[in-house]
């Protein structure tokens, strides 16, 4: 490739005040830039305006002042005056290529791999902006083995395995920064972004990159909107106005968050489509921005007057940066004549000030001459800034990552001096492979205090500033600093934010915008899936009984701790509350007066039979055992007062055995009472074998023997696993039941069980003796007082299974004082009448008489 087809220069020997003197051979650090795109066919130029980007000169003049420190300081490189050659590549790939072969040609022409041996020698190379230009570049210099310094994009070249040793990375790895991005979402809970990225390889890198990351933290994308890739300037804006089709979509799309790879060539197209849409009187865009690191807001010359407003609260992850001291007075001394050599200059100033440095007999039509005073300060931010961008940050610092490591390799080599023309030192031959070792393992602070070195990879150790960017109607904009990215910090803590310094688009009225599939499921909801949506649209479904959601979009319902319950509306698990029958509730008042009085019924009855101790009808049927009988309803009244009130130890261990005992006692004086009376008539006929059974002993023994048995299962239930104090957590919702423990539920229903059988006997025995002739027969009464006991205990068992917590007492209550008070009606109220209301039939002559 002959040099006499290059569009425009690529060489520039923008600022050279000396050589470094190395071995005999000069020697000099090359930087490859982007400085200028001119969106142009090889071989013309364009008619009308020239397009530029101004707001890359900064670049540049980071480079020239890094370097003029370097050669004023007296510590670095001392008795070394260092310069510096610039190369534009124009963001073409043929041009990049060309100017890499460059410098490896001899000075004056361009013939690659060939040189003198006063060819100056290559060290390093920085750039470029993109990644696809430093990939190019790489491609080139790993053959020579020269190191290179990238400032803009992460290069993916690093994953080359002959690439690599020669990639050094003046930014941090993107992955690290597209985990910040997914951190911001989960922040302000986002959900639902828009992606948009240049329909090139590297846009297609970046959404087979976040499209899975998204995915794995819960987030959707609605839609995927590719923006045309960088052409020429006819066909662009072809395929603008073919992007134009889908603003409507970007307008009416749900999402309010639009996640942007930040490359030039997105963010160029991105800026035509918005541009367009304005111009043909389209509705505004109002959303929020989230830009890559790449984006420094930009514009070319022709954009100077574009509306950014579309732009106002993006928020960018971007290059940190920090003000270097003295560098804006620098900037104030930048003219047209500032400096012999400077290609650019003269392009910048007059596209970026709309005046004319040229000197001709002919001035153009509406020309305007520059002055060369014009302050670069008086520029708007998207053509030119003055504090320190994050790239320039990144040049400023990958300068100073070479020199001090050649400086490492100048002090290294000391002991190998030797002088020359007895005044100055030369550098052994330096070759530029010798620099690896030392670039991996430098380490510096720079001017502004950060320190700056490299990991095992090759890649910068360091973060991503959070920027939030106000726009004005001038063109003009201010970064906010809102937090940073440091990959560093503990897992899920990278990520710091100032939320109340941001300041959100104009369409929100400075409130965090939601941008969501639908809206939130609130607390005492989970989200249930949208069959053929995608998992971030879903329906919201109430959370089931015992369950709550504690927070928006939960994606299940979760259970309280056993000693708690959900409220009413499902959305907080508050305390149970601990219940059981109490004396202080209207139950338990009922139930013990209930207790009480029939207790104090059954004394009076007591007294009654005892006033008539010697009367017919109390000695009829064993009067001992009718006391027998009324003592153990009394104690059966009373027990069932063991079963009110908080349970402890002592209660949980009376009420059922005592319940238990008693019953059997008053059964057991039943069946005997009522197999008394069958024995009792069946002795009457002559000669009857019965006649040795009637008696005391016979009574006692049924009523010794039955209440021993009952003893019997309740020490054993006592002595294995007895009763004791619970807490019920599950049985009635948002209440705890404090409750006794049966211990064994077998030896409970042993326990009733055996009291059944007492009653079923002394039921079929009185049933078989109801008939007997005799006016003082009780085996109608107590026929029909176990029919009631029997009723009550059988539909006992039904019910107490089917009732929980404290209505299990009360029924078990319940049925003691109903079958209680059964055998007290049916069996001594007839004969209570007789004594207090007839006591005229209360005397044998008359029963006889009777009988006749």
């Amino acid at each position: 490739m002959d040099r006499q087809e290059d569009p425009l220069p690529i060489h520039h020997e923008f600022y050279q005040p000396g050589d470094l003197i190395i071995g005999g051979i000069a020697s000099q650090i090359f930087f490859m830039h982007n400085t200028f795109s001119f969106e142009q066919q090889p071989g013309r130029r364009l008619s009308g305006e020239p397009i530029s980007v101004p707001k890359y000169y900064q670049n540049v003049l980071s480079l020239v002042y890094a370097v003029k420190e370097i050669n004023e300081n007296p510590n670095i490189l001392p008795n070394i005056t260092l310069g510096f050659h610039i190369l534009n590549n124009y963001f073409i790939s043929r041009m990049t290529y060309k100017a890499s072969l460059s410098l490896f040609s001899t000075h004056h022409r361009f013939i690659p791999n060939f040189g003198t041996h006063t060819q100056k020698m290559l060290i390093a190379v920085i750039g470029g902006l993109v990644s696809e230009i430093s990939d190019n570049i790489a491609t080139i210099l790993a053959i020579y083995k020269v190191p290179q310094l990238t400032y803009g994009s992460y290069s993916p070249a690093q994953n080359d395995e002959i690439v690599s040793p020669t990639l050094y990375q003046m930014v941090p790895n993107e992955v690290y920064q597209y985990k910040g991005i997914v951190q911001l979402f989960h922040h302000f809970r986002w959900t639902w972004v828009g992606l948009l990225a240049a329909d090139d390889d590297k846009g297609d890198t970046f959404l087979q990159t976040i499209i899975p990351l998204l995915s794995q933290n819960g987030i959707c994308f609605a839609f995927i909107q590719k923006l045309p890739k960088r052409t020429y300037t006819g066909k662009l804006i072809d395929s603008f106005l073919e992007q134009l089709e889908m603003y409507p979509r970007l307008i009416e799309s749900k999402a309010n968050v639009y996640f942007v790879l930040g490359e030039r060539s997105s963010m160029s197209a991105l800026r035509w489509v918005l541009f367009l849409a304005e111009y043909m009187s389209l509705p505004p865009l109002g959303k929020v921005w989230i830009v890559t690191s790449q984006w420094e807001f930009e514009s070319l010359t022709i954009q100077r007057s574009w509306d950014i407003e579309a732009f106002h609260g993006a928020i960018s992850f971007t290059a940190h940066s920090s003000q270097l001291p003295g560098f804006q007075e620098f900037l104030q001394m930048v003219s047209p004549s500032w400096a012999k050599g400077d290609g650019f200059i003269q392009e910048l100033w007059e596209q970026a000030f709309i005046c004319s440095l040229r000197i001709s007999n002919v001035p153009e039509e509406n020309s305007r001459m520059c002055t060369g005073e014009e302050k670069l300060e008086s520029l708007p931010g998207t053509l030119f800034e003055t504090s320190m961008t994050g790239h320039s940050y990144n040049i400023y610092n990958a300068v100073y990552a070479v020199v001090y490591a050649l400086h490492a390799i100048y002090l290294s080599n000391l002991k190998h001096k030797r002088l020359v023309d007895g005044r100055n030192f030369e550098f052994q031959s330096v070759q530029p492979w010798q620099l690896y070792r030392f670039l991996k393992s430098i380490i510096f602070n720079n001017s502004a205090g950060d320190t700056v070195h490299f990991d095992d990879h090759g890649e910068l150790i360091g973060g991503f500033d959070v920027t939030n960017w106000i726009t004005f109607s001038n063109s003009s904009f201010v970064r906010v600093k809102l937090g940073n990215m440091d990959p560093r910090t503990l897992p899920g803590k990278e990520l710091t934010l100032n939320d109340a310094k941001i300041v959100w688009h104009r369409s929100f009225h400075q409130v965090p915008p939601l941008s969501v599939c639908n809206g939130r499921c609130l607390p005492g909801y989970s989200r249930k899936k949208k069959e053929g949506e995608k998992f971030c649209c879903y329906d919201c479904a109430q959370c089931p009984e015992g369950m709550i959601s504690d927070q928006e979009d939960m994606d299940i319902c979760i259970k309280c701790s056993q000693d708690h319950s959900p409220n009413l509306d499902k959305n907080q698990c508050i305390p149970k509350i601990i219940i059981y029958l109490s004396y202080k509730e209207p139950l338990g008042i009922f139930l013990a007066t209930m207790a009480i009085s029939f207790s104090v019924l059954t004394a009076l009855v007591l007294g009654v039979f005892m006033q008539h101790h010697n009367t017919p009808i109390v000695k009829a049927n064993n009067r001992s055992l009718s006391y027998i009988l009324l003592v153990s309803l009394f104690l059966c009244f009373l027990c069932s007062l063991l079963f009110i009130g908080q349970p402890a130890k002592v209660t949980c261990l009376l009420r059922q055995t005592v319940f238990g005992i008693v019953f059997s006692v008053a059964l057991s004086s039943v069946l005997a009472k009522t197999i008394n009376v069958v024995l009792a008539f069946m002795a009457k006929k002559p000669g009857s074998a019965m006649r040795k059974w009637v008696g005391k002993r016979l009574v006692n023994s049924i009523l010794f023997s039955c209440s021993v048995i009952q003893e019997g299962l309740c020490s054993f239930w006592l002595s294995t696993n007895p009763p004791f104090p619970d807490m019920d957590l599950n049985s009635v919702d948002g209440k705890i039941v404090e409750e006794c423990n049966e211990g064994s539920d077998a030896m409970f229903y042993c326990v009733l069980g055996y009291l059944g059988f007492l009653a079923i006997a002394s039921f079929a025995v009185a049933f078989f003796a109801r008939k007997l002739p005799d006016s003082f027969n009780e085996a109608k009464f107590i026929t029909f007082s176990m029919l009631v006991f029997c009723s009550v205990w059988l539909s006992f068992v039904p019910t107490y299974l089917s009732t929980k917590g404290k209505y299990m007492v009360a029924v078990e209550i319940f049925s003691i004082l109903a079958s209680s008070a059964g055998l007290l009606g049916c069996i001594f109220f007839p004969k209570c009448y007789i004594l207090v209301l007839r006591p005229d039939l209360n005397n044998r002559k008359r029963f006889l008489m009777r009988k006749k």
